[in-house]
């Protein structure tokens, strides 16, 4: 009886000191939760939940007994993720997938920097995001100044336009990749007949689309922060009759355009990396993600991504130390959901954009930048 009650003593003691000692793997995310950039927020975050699902459910990491996350707001906002970036700080996360916003990202980044936590971002494609020589900053999307040069390639090559009108909404990433358009196609010979602004929150664009349609420009370049405003934007502009190419980007692309602007969004065309939908990868993420999140977003594959990169850095690397993770992260290739890619020494992971059209309330591959063919 005496030996029975010892080796259940024994047990207890092991089971408690297993348990004293076993750690969580905690992620933090960063996105706008709420207000107008909502839909895409929501989906890195959901994407990253399911990056966490499909770890757990292959066997988690090696060291640890969970992987939690923290999705933080921050309304695309720098003031808010800098708050949010804190919080995170305080709540002891091993790393963070965000944000969204440029704006919001560059700020946020260098206080994660100085904590040596890891961020990766889905989203921000503004090239200083990359360009400041931070030891824990990756971007698994695309940058601004490669999706310029797609839009080029496609107005000169395509289109053979000789003119364009563009308005951002001067955010950090919107005006820096519509500067970054106007620039390339004032030097390709394209005519650049107006650059104007507009401001977060505006429901009337009536005063700009004025000028728009009295200069009369073979393309019109939309450069916005979120699909919401787009959609409004454009159906104002196709009521208005402006008749001119609609070209825009990888922020307006997402579901609720269509959505928000029905048949005015027919025709447009936008450019956003090239995901390749009938790669195992892809698939496996769909299963997990639509049960429970629905159809997924334009940032939903990218968050997805940069969560199971980290995921399986830890597990290479064997620790949470960000030397450790950063070689692993740059010595592995990763055949991910949105493409197949490796991290490079400043943390970017290249670009693949094509031309995406909206037809019959559909967004289908349209033209190939590296081939200049239709898909």
């Amino acid at each position: 009886m005496k030996r029975i009650l010892i080796l259940m003593l024994v047990l207890a003691i092991s089971l408690v000191s297993a348990s004293a000692f076993a750690e969580t793997l905690k992620l933090g995310s960063m996105s706008p939760l709420t207000g107008p950039y909502a839909a895409d927020g929501n989906d890195i975050a959901n994407g990253v939940r399911t990056a966490i699902e499909v770890v757990k459910s292959e066997g988690g990491i090696p060291g640890f007994d969970d992987i939690t996350l923290s999705a933080q707001d921050t309304a695309c906002d720098p003031r808010q993720a800098v708050a949010a970036a804190n919080k995170l700080i305080n709540e002891g996360v091993n790393a963070v997938i965000g944000t969204y916003c440029s704006s919001a990202t560059l700020p946020s980044s260098e206080a994660f920097d100085e904590e040596d936590i890891i961020m990766l971002t889905p989203g921000a494609t503004n090239e200083n995001v990359t360009e400041r020589g931070l030891q824990n900053m990756f971007r698994t999307c695309g940058r601004d100044d490669d999706q310029s040069k797609a839009a080029l390639a496609f107005m000169t090559n395509y289109l053979k336009s000789k003119s364009i009108y563009l308005v951002d909404d001067k955010t950090a990433y919107s005006q820096g990749l519509a500067d970054n358009v106007e620039k390339a196609s004032g030097a390709a010979g394209i005519k650049v007949l107006g650059h104007d602004h507009v401001n977060q929150g505006d429901k009337d664009f009536s005063a700009v689309l004025t000028k728009v349609k009295a200069a009369n420009p073979d393309v019109f370049y939309i450069s916005l922060q979120n699909s919401a405003t787009g959609a409004l934007l454009l159906i104002q502009a196709k009521r208005m009759g402006i008749d001119a190419v609609y070209l825009s980007q990888d922020a307006v692309y997402h579901p609720q355009l269509i959505t928000i602007a029905k048949k005015d969004a027919d025709g447009m065309y936008l450019t956003f990396g090239y995901v390749d939908t009938s790669a195992p990868s892809y698939k496996k993420f769909i299963k997990a993600y639509e049960p429970k999140y629905g159809k997924p977003g334009a940032y939903s594959a990218y968050a997805y991504d940069s969560a199971m990169a980290y995921l399986a850095a830890v597990k290479k690397a064997g620790s949470v130390e960000l030397s450790k993770v950063r070689t692993a992260l740059l010595s592995m290739e990763f055949k991910g959901a949105s493409k197949t890619f490796r991290y490079k020494e400043n943390g970017d992971s290249g670009s693949n954009y094509i031309i995406r059209k909206i037809e019959n309330g559909k967004f289908v591959d349209y033209w190939n930048v590296q081939t200049g063919e239709k898909f």
